[in-house]
């Protein structure tokens, strides 16, 4: 049976990954806007890659729910990477909670019910996540463990809590990296696995538009403070992704690998201060 990885979010990160695990597999490439699915399409197919293209709205249950019927029509889904996401200067509060923390939970309940055995998902979180103060031992497990329909009624995750795009993003970064290890129990029961990246300042169009946006001072000083006194690259986050999909990550699952440079030491511990985060 031909077996299949699923990348969603069709960006320099989730093609950087998908390059190192996806040779000899079927891959379905899947992003909010077709043409942009079709380019990556074109790109990896011109790269020798067996690859189809699909639109996925990663907040709405039908799309996602479509997109893992197609998946499973291909053959046997036995990776995905999940790299869709809005950034603090692209989207509102409530756009980010429903497409990064809402729309993450909803991949992980679908593609869990039909990953194969020896499978293996990852999520690409972010640094953020490891700004946001500590949350309770309730607002964890809230976060790991509600229903996806529910999520986002959770008495923490309202306008009047949220008040800041930031916010809702780093609380969305962290919410990842909890549902995950939540949701590895699950996958576990199949023989599978699924682990978050949280990497730091990669230098995609994302990035870019972070840059060059409100925080862009604060993104250059985060740079400049850290201990690799650089941003990194989607090949460096590929590297991991093909380590945690791969063989050699097959002890490895529930985690999250911080990959920011030393971006987050330098905040808690170093020259960039919690303000300035």
């Amino acid at each position: 049976m031909t077996n299949v990885i699923v990348v969603i979010g069709v960006g320099s990160i989730g093609q950087a990954i998908a390059r190192r695990v996806s040779a000899g597999k079927k891959v379905l490439l899947a992003d909010l806007r077709q043409e942009v699915a079709d380019a990556a399409a074109k790109t990896l197919s011109d790269a020798g890659f067996d690859v189809t293209s699909a639109t996925v709205d990663v907040s709405s249950r039908p799309s996602v729910e479509a997109l893992v019927r197609q998946a499973a029509a291909l053959g046997e889904v036995v990776g995905v990477i999940h790299a869709a996401g809005v950034s603090p200067s692209q989207a509102s509060p409530e756009t980010i909670l429903r497409v990064d923390m809402y729309g993450t939970a909803l991949v992980l309940e679908q593609f869990g019910n039909v990953i194969a055995r020896g499978g293996s998902c990852v999520v690409i979180a972010s640094q953020s996540g490891h700004r946001l103060p500590p949350l309770s031992v309730a607002q964890n497990n809230a976060l790991a463990t509600t229903p996806v329909e529910e999520l986002l009624n959770l008495p923490f995750l309202q306008p009047g809590q949220v008040t800041d795009s930031l916010h809702a993003y780093q609380l969305s970064k962290r919410g990842n990296s909890l549902r995950v290890m939540a949701e590895a129990v699950r996958w576990g029961k199949r023989g599978a696995r699924v682990n978050t990246i949280s990497p730091g300042i990669i230098i995609t169009p994302l990035a870019n538009d972070e840059l060059k946006g409100p925080r862009g001072a604060g993104y250059r000083r985060m740079i400049e403070v850290s201990a690799a006194g650089r941003a990194g690259t989607p090949d460096e986050v590929g590297t991991v992704g093909a380590l945690l999909m791969g063989p050699d990550g097959a002890f490895i699952s529930g985690s999250d690998i911080l990959m920011d440079g030393g971006v987050t030491a330098a905040y808690w511990y170093g020259e960039l201060t919690p303000a300035e985060g």
